[in-house]
């Protein structure tokens, strides 16, 4: 596949022609990024590489208009970064077992998966906290807040000695927003309608938005507003990443500009 190159202005362009087209079939058997695989297909890109001028400043996001599904920003290990705070300290004293302990995995095996936000306690008593004075993002933990449902657990977390979040991880506001911009500077983002015909999925793209200039307060005042989670994804033999998640909706409140397609 020869692969093309674009301007902005002809990237624009080029996604208002797909838009046009009406129905198209996916390139990949439904999974969540056959959007984005057959959207780059129809552009004659590479998949996660935009050849336009400033590319690293350029990140193009696709979405089902009809998912309720986050998507990730980034994704960051939360400071400080010697304490390994996933491994050695979440899952040891807060993990609970495995649910294929024992089967697919070892007797033993922990899991630590919570997804938070700072609005609302999760049922296992963890919260996201924005600290404006100390310029940082930290998870904190309320054993009161625990579900009763989860009494067992609270009851074992007591006994590791982990009633109180002593050492919180955290992520500097500067860390962030350097992750963010590094990332997602500008933003093209394409949602499409899909539908199902004879076992093949379809996309109707619908929506193209322009989003630039990553905003560093808004970040920080989407966190507050419980827009943008703290995914933990974590077992004893294997940390899948600490990643910061969004709504698809609330994306383009995270840029200075938006512009509608």
């Amino acid at each position: 596949m020869t692969v093309a190159t674009y301007t902005k202005e002809s990237l624009i362009q080029a996604l208002i022609n797909i838009r046009s087209q009406g129905w198209i079939k996916s390139v990949r058997s439904r999974n969540n990024g056959a959007v984005g695989n057959t959207l780059e297909d129809l552009l004659g890109i590479k998949e996660n590489n935009l050849p336009i001028p400033n590319a690293a400043e350029w990140e193009l996001k696709t979405q089902r208009e009809e998912t309720n599904s986050l998507v990730t920003l980034f994704h960051m290990e939360p400071s400080p970064l010697a304490l390994n705070f996933v491994a050695q300290i979440l899952l040891p004293v807060y993990g609970w077992a495995h649910k294929q302990a024992g089967l697919k995995y070892p007797i033993g095996e922990k899991s630590f998966r919570q997804t938070i936000k700072a609005t609302n306690v999760s049922d296992r008593g963890f919260y996201v906290k924005v600290e404006r004075d100390n310029e940082r993002v930290s998870v904190d933990f309320d054993i009161n807040k625990v579900d009763p449902r989860h009494r067992d657990w609270r009851d074992a977390v007591i006994k590791n000695g982990g009633e109180i979040l002593i050492n919180k991880p955290y992520w500097g506001v500067n860390d962030l927003f350097h992750k963010a911009g590094t990332k997602l500077l500008n933003c093209f983002f394409v949602k499409a309608k899909t539908k199902k015909e004879n076992r093949l999925e379809y996309f109707k793209f619908s929506e193209i938005l322009m989003l630039k200039n990553i905003s560093k307060d808004k970040i920080i005042k989407s966190i507050e507003d419980g827009k943008i989670f703290v995914d933990f994804d974590a077992r004893t033999q294997h940390n899948h990443g600490t990643k910061f998640r969004i709504s698809q909706k609330h994306i383009p409140e995270l840029y200075a500009e938006s512009i509608n397609y």
